[in-house]
């Protein structure tokens, strides 16, 4: 048998064209106080779109949120992005209690957390 969760944090993923794109939506989640934290990873990605089979770099964005959030995150993803159909993957992770309660905190300005 497992223990139990120590803390429950939303881990969300989404891409964008270039790092530009990627940057400025991850500062406009932090600035809106909806991610604790968005990691930016370079890609390649291999996909269908409009009936071919297409190829492209891409900057895939892990944001770390609250539960409570999920909902306000997910509509400002949506208003923010650059794509028409953006990738919106999302899920329930547990976490230490330290790093959950850190990501539920949200930073406020000036103050330091754990590194990502």
């Amino acid at each position: 048998m497992t223990e139990s969760p120590d803390a429950q944090v939303v881990l969300a993923l989404t891409t964008e064209a270039n790092r530009t794109k990627a940057e400025a939506l991850a500062r406009q989640l932090l600035e809106r106080r909806l991610a604790a934290c968005v990691a930016l990873q370079p890609q390649e990605a291999i996909y269908w779109w409009q009936g071919k089979l297409e190829a492209s770099e891409e900057i895939q964005l892990l944001i770390k949120s609250s539960p409570e959030l999920l909902d306000s995150l997910s509509e400002a993803v949506q208003e923010l992005h650059s794509y028409d159909t953006p990738e919106w993957l999302y899920w329930l992770a547990s976490s230490s209690k330290g790093y959950g309660d850190w990501i539920r905190g949200l930073p406020h300005p000036g103050a330091a957390g754990p590194a990502a």
